[in-house]
């Protein structure tokens, strides 16, 4: 059942008028800004109604269409075609999102979420589900990993759909907004549902809270230092979850898994046709970005055993300290 604007607020405003995808996407960056701001703790709920409220009508009616433009056509293969599609354009989004001091990362990381949410909705669409319905929503949750069923994903979706986001009146703990970012992560592919021991209080949360925030500064700073290091690996994220989330959603509404851990466990088995191509492109690249940056550290230090510290000495130091960040970040994340 649609529910009025006046009653909830998404992350982007609606226009008819056709805009440019970068122009949309900076407009919707402004609004989910604004609600994020309102609403940290349910940030991917509002995301997937969102996705529900203005993505799920054109996907229907694209499916209706394509099947009849291709009657012969297996639908696993119209699926798949989209899947595709989709992985090549998180790639372009991913890489945007990973430009220099992070000034592109939320409108090209929302683009990269809108991507991904038409092909969810469109494949679930292709198997004749109704992706306006809120138990197809809450699947779309189950299968990002953001809740564990989809009966507790519905209700949480009921519960942030019946209250609008309100202006807060009290400043949240920065406890609250490293969760937000947490769930937001998990949402689009770069970390996985916490276990329940994971959830279970800790001890320390401010502490844990800001280790979360110096993460964040270390990233930004491999940002401006290794530019194309970052880039290069988050088109290799987006894209990479782009092409898992397809394959969840295929083996869940293509009737090869019962439920959607199942879907998801049998997605993870498989690898796509080109997997060991692309991975070899992508880690020739990534080590040149890095393998680069290691040659001038190297020769700044050559230098300096001459001329003592100046400021190519200490450009090689910073350097050297963002290689540091930026392995153990990588490593973190296996």
């Amino acid at each position: 059942m649609a529910t009025p604007e006046s009653t909830r607020e998404t992350p982007e405003s609606t226009h008819d008028r056709p805009r440019g995808r970068m122009a949309r996407a900076m407009g919707g960056t402004r609004a989910f800004i604004r609600i994020a701001y309102r609403d940290p703790e349910h940030i991917a709920e509002r995301l997937a109604l969102y996705a529900s409220d203005h993505l799920a009508e054109p996907s229907r009616d694209w499916a209706e269409t394509t099947l009849k433009a291709h009657p012969d056509v297996p639908r696993v293969k119209l699926a798949d075609d989209l899947r595709n599609r989709t992985a090549m354009a998180a790639r372009i989004d991913g890489a945007i999102a990973g430009t220099p001091f992070l000034i592109a990362l939320a409108p090209g990381y929302l683009a990269y979420l809108r991507q991904e949410g038409v092909m969810a909705l469109r494949t679930a669409a292709l198997y004749g589900r109704d992706p306006t319905e809120l138990r197809t929503t809450a699947e779309m949750l189950v299968l990002r990993g953001v809740h564990p069923t989809p009966e507790q994903a519905e209700a949480a979706l009921r519960a942030t759909r019946d209250a609008p986001p309100e202006k807060p009146t009290a400043r949240r703990s920065l406890r609250t907004w490293v969760r937000s970012v947490r769930t937001l992560l998990v949402f689009g592919g770069f970390l996985s549902l916490p276990s329940e021991k994971e959830e279970a209080p800790v001890r320390h949360p401010k502490l844990k809270a800001a280790l979360g925030l110096a993460f964040g500064a270390a990233l930004w700073v491999t940002t401006w230092v290794l530019p194309l290091t970052f880039m290069i690996a988050m088109a290799w994220a987006c894209e990479s979850h782009a092409r898992e989330l397809g394959r969840r959603v295929l083996a869940y509404y293509g009737d090869e898994a019962d439920s959607a851990r199942a879907a998801i466990a049998a997605a993870d088995r498989k690898e796509d046709r080109g997997h060991d191509r692309r991975q070899l492109v992508r880690s020739v690249a990534l080590f040149l970005s890095v393998a680069i940056p290691i040659g001038f550290v190297a020769v700044a230090n050559h230098y300096r055993q001459d001329t003592g510290i100046n400021w190519l000495a200490a450009l090689g130091a910073l350097v050297a300290l963002s290689l540091v960040i930026a392995t153990a970040v990588f490593v973190s994340r296996r």
